[in-house]
């Protein structure tokens, strides 16, 4: 199973080798040592760790710098899929791993979190219609309208009611890689990708 760690710098259009123009995000991919392989027998699951950036060495402590070999900071690990060839395999401590264990036409998916809209009412959260602009209606365009109950008498769980909206992790499926650049460990991707400019993205394949 191929994975790795990016940051999104932004959008862009990139034209196929059809000719067709198709909308793309640019991954910043900064090489990714491997610190540390958990297997089922000691750990109880199958996992590699991923160990990338640099970070002040003041902030971190020794046991810190004895586990990654440094001062790194960003850690994730990556967990084996239904579907996925073994994740552990060909993949030792102190291995790196880059871009280039990527190639234009692969599948991948991404998961990264969205960005954070703040507490948001029901019209843009959910899509709600909202009230009409007559018949005695003022300022009650935007608002949910009636949530009670005829006997029940209570307000049932999981009604879509305002509140807060975005920074949750999403997984986007169905992403192909258009363009890998070696020389500048960027990796241009298909679609759009969640999160705001320097949110860190997780890219792995997808199974055939």
């Amino acid at each position: 199973m191929k994975f790795i760690l990016g940051t999104k710098t932004g959008m862009t259009q990139v034209f196929d080798e059809d000719g067709v123009c198709r909308a793309a995000t640019v991954l910043k991919v900064e090489p990714a040592k491997v610190s540390q392989v958990r297997t089922t027998e000691k750990d109880g699951y199958d996992a590699v760790q991923l160990a990338t950036g640099e970070q002040k060495e003041q902030r971190v402590n020794k046991a810190h710098k004895g586990h990654f070999g440094g001062a790194v900071s960003t850690v994730r690990e990556f967990r084996a899929r239904k579907g996925y060839d073994e994740t552990t395999d060909g993949h030792d401590v102190g291995a790196e791993l880059d871009v280039s264990m990527f190639a234009p036409g692969d599948a991948i998916t991404v998961s990264a979190v969205s960005k954070g809209k703040g507490f948001q009412g029901v019209v843009k959260r959910h899509g709600f219609k909202g009230g009409r602009r007559t018949h005695g209606q003022k300022h009650s365009e935007r608002e949910p309208g009636s949530i009670g109950q005829t006997g029940i008498n209570r307000v049932l769980k999981g009604m879509r009611m305002a509140g807060r909206m975005g920074a949750d992790t999403v997984t986007v499926k169905g992403l192909k890689v258009l363009q890998v650049n070696k020389e500048e460990n960027i990796l241009v991707v298909s679609g759009a990708v969640p999160g705001r400019k320097g949110t860190l993205v997780e890219v792995f394949e997808t199974p055939a």
